[in-house]
This record gives structure tokens, sequence and C-alpha cells, in this order.
């Protein structure tokens, strides 16, 4: 438990300081396989049918079928790094410290009981909600912001596994299903991006702008 909780604390230190998006798509790959060995772990004494199915498909959506869909669109649009960011990736990784911190502060508020969550993973479990939303709002491209989508669900995730596992294993299959409809459409939106304005920079679609008159067809008239 302990194991899995630092190394989803090192793959977000690892997105917030990494421009290359097929290492942050494997990374975010990663976080699946982690996140779906948790229920095993949490419920190793009493494992069901449903654990089991929870546990494989949450392997299967968030480190094969999702990273897959994220590389199709990363194909398409051919471009490999994140450029010029709102918050460079040093400060970035500096602004991790604090949002780790943060996560910290937050699990303690929480006053859990001994046996009720293991505060590690609740403390990274907050930490990948916040660096997803970091990610978020400080980077250019909207594939980056689509994996960051992926990451503050993942950490959402988290959080349910690391509070209960009582809940019924088809809620959770659903909430999967959303994400993969989710991702699905932001692929699809993507794509479209990027052919219609030749880039993903979304500070760029802030102003809109006509056609000039000059720019009208010959033998045309506008009315």
């Amino acid at each position: 438990m302990h194991i899995i909780s630092v190394l989803l604390i090192l793959s977000c230190m690892l997105l917030l300081g990494s421009s290359r998006l097929h290492v942050a798509i494997r990374v975010v790959a990663a976080q699946g396989v982690l996140l779906g060995i948790l229920p095993v772990i949490r419920s190793v004494d009493h494992l069901t049918a449903g654990i089991w199915i929870l546990s494989v498909s949450t392997i299967v959506s968030k480190s094969v079928v999702l990273p897959w869909l994220m590389r199709i669109c990363l194909r398409n649009a051919e471009i490999r790094r994140e450029i010029e960011p709102f918050i460079g990736f040093g400060s970035s990784l500096i602004y991790g410290t604090g949002l780790l911190a943060l996560a910290v502060w937050v699990t303690v508020r929480m006053h859990l009981a001994p046996g009720e969550a293991p505060a590690v993973l609740m403390t990274s479990s907050f930490f990948l909600v916040f660096v997803g939303l970091f990610i978020l709002v400080t980077r250019r491209k909207a594939i980056t912001q689509s994996l960051a989508y992926l990451v503050l669900e993942n950490g959402v995730y988290g959080v349910g596994v690391s509070m209960s596992l009582d809940f019924p294993f088809i809620v959770e299959l659903g909430i999967l299903l959303d994400v993969f409809v989710g991702v699905f459409l932001m692929g699809n939106l993507l794509f479209h991006l990027d052919s219609e304005f030749e880039h993903m920079d979304v500070d760029k679609l802030t102003e809109l702008s006509d056609v000039s008159e000059s720019a009208a067809p010959a033998g045309k008239e506008i009315a």
C-alpha cells in the first residue's frame, strides 16, 4: 500500500516536470495499473468476484484502452512536446511540492480513524486530484489537458477505493464507462481541432476573427 502510494506521488512529480507527451501517456498508464491493484490489496482478506472484475476492468481501461486512444490522438496531431506552458516545468515541480503539502494537510484535517482508510493512500489520491487540476489550468495543449483530466479522475478513484469498497462494483464500472466515453469524445474533438486550426493550443481560441472582404473568393459578392 505504501509503495503504491509513493509510486503514485512520484508519477505525478514526473508529469509536472516532463514536457514529452509520450512520457506523460506512459505515466498515466502506469497509474492505471497501480490503481487497478489497489482494490485487491485493500480486500485481500475477503476477495470477491466483484473486486476482481473491478481490478481487471480498471487496469484494462486506465492502462490499455484510454492510453491507446490518447496515442492515436497524439499521432494524428503530430505533436511530441508541451511547449511554453503557462507555468514552466521547473516551477511546476515547486508548486507540486506545495500541492503535496496541501494533500497532507487535507488528509490530516479529515481525522481518519486508524482502520477507516490508509492516510498515505488518501494523501496520494488527493495529490493526484490537485496535480490533475494544476496541469489542467497551466498547460496549453488540449491533449495535455485531456491527460490532466485522466489524472484527476485517477485521484477521485483512489479516494473512493481508500474510503470504502462496499459499493456495488457495477457503480464503479459505470464510472469507468463515463470516463471512457469522455475520453473518446475528447479524442474526436482533438482530432478535429488540429485538422481545423492546425494547432492544439487552447489559448489561441480566445479570439474570434471574420474573413475580410479581400479574402472572399473572386467573382463572389459579400452580402
